[in-house]
């Protein structure tokens, strides 16, 4: 049945015909989602070299992604309240990430390289989490 309108269909949602559905540019997002896959590789990386270390690779996997997780749930927001939230959220994982960064290169698990590059990801996406939660807190009052 072809009645002259493209339809969309995937395995988890429809897209409307004619309607163009638009994702805007969001810092946040996209660096905690690039971070999130550093992450998982990251995790691969320790459990394929590093076995005995296995339940802290699990824990800065928890940490890792769920800072995008969390920053998602932020965007979808009911309200203002649940916006600061959930970013409230995401800013403490990435504070707890960069503890398990931290540990793991004080420990020799990581050399000098990985962890820098890791924690200039997460120092930006705190100064980012930070600042938003400045302004998304004094839109409440």
């Amino acid at each position: 049945m072809d009645n002259g309108m493209e339809e969309t269909v995937s395995e988890f949602w429809v897209l409307e015909p004619r309607v163009v559905y638009e994702q805007k540019p969001n810092a946040i997002l996209d660096k905690s989602f690039a971070f999130a896959i550093r992450i998982i590789k990251l995790h691969k990386w320790l459990c394929k070299n590093h076995f005995d270390i296995a339940p802290l690779a699990k824990q800065i996997l928890r940490s890792g992604t769920s800072i995008g997780a969390n920053a998602e749930e932020a965007d979808a927001a009911y309200t203002k309240k649940e916006f600061a939230s959930k970013l409230g959220i995401s800013l403490k994982e990435t504070k707890e990430t960069r503890y398990w960064l931290r540990l793991l290169r004080a420990t020799d698990y990581i050399d000098e390289a990985m962890f820098t590059s890791l924690e200039t990801d997460t120092n930006e996406m705190m100064r980012l989490l930070t600042a938003i939660l400045k302004t998304a807190r004094e839109n409440l009052k």
